[in-house]
């Protein structure tokens, strides 16, 4: 049986979709607003593309349809920024497709579904530290939408059987970040000195925002799936890149260290800060080191210069 990716062609979507191809996986569905060959790019004759809006139950119908799968992996969704300027269009999304990709499963018997969540469903009046049973109280409307999108998956895996899994993810570190968001900086600051470009980052240098590599996520959001059905005991799983946490200042210093003549300043923004400051906790992700076997690999030097050779690569 074949495996969907929702949002397939998008920045963590695309490098699930590698990680699939490399361990074996024959012609994964990758579903998305625009699965072309040049968002593609060398995976487009490796996958079966279907064009469709996740927050379109009949797009959504035909595409499960299409691909009968065994794994859906549920990644197609609208970032912190959009959401707050288009919350309409965020809750038809993030929302409400999440609802139709859930129902699709339901009706085409697909056994498992993995969805992509986001440390954005915590708040920023919380504890010093966070781990999987912290308060959920989001103060970004994306985080809103991410918190309803577990408790749907777990109202389907309580009624109806469903292999419902979801993996809250940290600032995700990569280039080709394309999409305006709250902590985006973290992937900005590396890519635009690495094309010649002055970048100011909108926190304090002593910000800490935790933060994983897009390698790692991917290869976290795969194992996730993979795990034997009586591993899963959390089901909506934290998970963190190695630590310490960098600060700001700690991803600039590594970029300059690699780049002599990077422009990198900062000037925080006063309405963000107080939301970053929130995000900045400790994480414990005990559970999904336990239960499923998590373990990060890349520090900030190694997601640089890793950051950097994929950069190098990509233009030859």
């Amino acid at each position: 049986m074949a495996t969907l990716i929702t949002g397939g062609a998008g920045f963590i979507g695309l490098e699930v979709t590698r990680l699939l191809l490399e361990r074996g996986e024959k012609r994964p569905f990758v579903f998305s607003r625009a699965p072309t060959p040049a968002r593609l790019g060398s995976l487009a004759g490796d996958v079966e593309a279907v064009a469709g809006d996740v927050g379109n139950f009949s797009h959504v119908l035909d595409a499960v349809k299409a691909a009968h799968p065994n794994t859906i992996y549920h990644l197609g969704a609208i970032l912190s920024v959009p959401s707050d300027a288009d919350p309409a269009r965020a809750i038809q999304t993030n929302a409400m497709g999440t609802f139709y990709v859930l129902e699709a499963a339901r009706l085409f018997g697909v056994e498992r579904v993995v969805f992509s969540s986001s440390l954005g469903t915590y708040g920023h009046d919380l504890p010093d530290a966070l781990d999987d049973r912290t308060l959920q109280r989001p103060s970004l409307f994306y985080g809103a939408t991410k918190v309803f999108g577990e408790h749907m998956g777990l109202y389907y895996r309580r009624k109806h059987g469903l292999d419902f899994r979801g993996i809250r993810y940290p600032s995700v570190i990569g280039p080709g970040v394309t999409t305006p968001g709250v902590v985006q900086y973290t992937s900005w600051a590396i890519e635009q000195p690495a094309k010649g470009n002055a970048f100011t980052i909108w926190a304090r240098p002593e910000t800490k925002t935790p933060v994983m590599y897009i390698k790692e996520a991917a290869e976290a959001t795969v194992r996730l799936a993979e795990a034997p059905p009586e591993r899963i005991e959390t089901v909506n799983y934290l998970v963190d890149g190695r630590k310490p946490t960098p600060t700001a200042a700690e991803i600039a210093e590594a970029v300059r260290a690699r780049i002599p003549d990077a422009r990198i300043d900062f000037d925080p923004d006063p309405e963000l800060q107080p939301l970053l400051d929130g995000l900045g906790r400790p994480i414990d992700d005990s559970r999904a080191r336990e239960e499923w076997g998590w373990r990060p690999t890349f520090d900030i030097v190694a997601m640089v210069d890793d950051f950097l050779q994929t950069l190098d690569d990509r233009d030859r």
